[in-house]
């Protein structure tokens, strides 16, 4: 499959700049797959206006691809079947996160697109050691089978630094969708734009937002490199699985400052400042973001749309005091949250 083989309409949408939430594995109290819950959160974002979907990815848990747990398949299954079968036509990105040695992402990649997914969201982890010239053709091949979107993972939670010159390269593999920039790191950011562009590449490659320290800030910033102006469309965040409906609604205020290209109000920067600091709450920076996933759970938890916090490995839990800090967010910034949206549709997603 290639990039010009997605729907023009929905490659249109990608281009434009979309919500697309990373999407939580979710569990119940014996730790296994709850189908019922899993197909909930599918069409909660789906009716909060998310353009994409992301699933088998850090927030899903890496170990469902464990041989003991063995949830990769099965979680990709239902989730694309549960686009499919809830967006009534409306065209949704499916992307599936694609890991692990070339052998494994082969694997991995060849079952998506099995399952209708569109592209994959490449993680190089699992090639820490690797040279630029094994970096890219490992994804050079995951490329031949589904479109590619880039990842650049912080090296704080199994990511590692990627250079200019390997981003350059990457932006030449012609079967590359997008990239989500997700370093934490202004220079490292700047890398990867500057190699898209550089590569002549910035009208093919879109690129995504994954720097949930700056969400806002990156998507207001017309970036100019030389005699080129690009700009990062969207966002492909963890974070953006939670509060969906208020992610979504905040992105379109975005684009329409973006487009009148008029300045930037001063509250839109004092919105971005709430949004990192909700988020560093909810990722628990804090603790070196050990209740990161437990973090998100705990927000769903709360809206009723989780049955639990569980995640497969007993050890990942909410870190001490970081529930009274969802708390306080929840408290200093009551316009950030979609608690009303979610009420008034949880049953009808929860319906079996």
């Amino acid at each position: 499959m290639r990039v010009q083989d997605i729907s023009p309409s929905l490659l249109e949408n990608i281009r434009r700049g979309v919500v697309i939430p990373a999407m939580p594995l979710a569990l119940d109290a014996d730790r296994r797959l709850s189908p019922k819950h899993q197909k909930a959160l599918v069409r909660y974002y789906v009716d909060a206006g998310a353009g994409g979907i992301a699933v088998g990815v850090h927030s899903t848990q890496f170990e469902i691809r464990d041989p003991d747990v063995g949830l990769f398949e099965p979680v990709l299954r239902l989730a694309s079947a549960e686009i499919d079968a809830w967006s009534k036509g409306r065209k949704i990105l499916k992307i599936a996160g694609v890991c692990g040695p070339t052998e494994q992402a082969l694997r991995e990649v060849a079952f998506a697109r099995k399952q209708g997914y569109h592209a994959g969201l490449l993680s190089l982890a699992a090639l820490s050691h690797g040279t630029i010239p094994q970096l890219i053709d490992h994804c050079q091949a995951v490329a031949e089978v589904l479109p590619l979107i880039g990842f650049y993972l912080q090296p704080a939670v199994g990511g590692r630094v990627l250079s200019f010159d390997f981003w350059r390269r990457f932006a030449e593999i012609e079967n590359v969708l997008a990239i989500k920039i997700a370093p934490f790191n202004r220079y490292q950011t700047l890398d990867v734009i500057r190699a898209v562009c550089d590569a002549g590449r910035e009208k093919d490659i879109v690129l995504y937002t994954g720097n949930d320290d700056n969400i806002v800030a990156d998507l207001l910033t017309p970036w100019r490199i030389g005699d080129k102006r690009v700009r990062i469309a969207g966002g492909l965040l963890g974070h953006w699985c939670v509060w969906t409906k208020k992610a979504v609604e905040l992105l379109a205020d975005i684009h329409a400052v973006n487009h009148a290209d008029q300045p930037i109000p001063p509250w839109m920067l004092t919105l971005g400042a709430e949004v990192t600091d909700c988020n560093a709450v909810f990722f628990d920076v804090t603790n070196g973001f050990a209740g990161c996933i437990p973090g998100i759970h705990e927000v769903l938890r709360r809206q009723g749309l989780l049955p639990g916090t569980w995640c497969l490995n007993p050890k990942e839990a909410l870190s001490p005091g970081q529930s009274e800090e969802i708390d306080r967010v929840y408290q200093a910034y009551p316009h950030l949250n979609d608690d009303a949206f979610v009420r008034e549709n949880r049953e009808r997603w929860l319906d079996e």
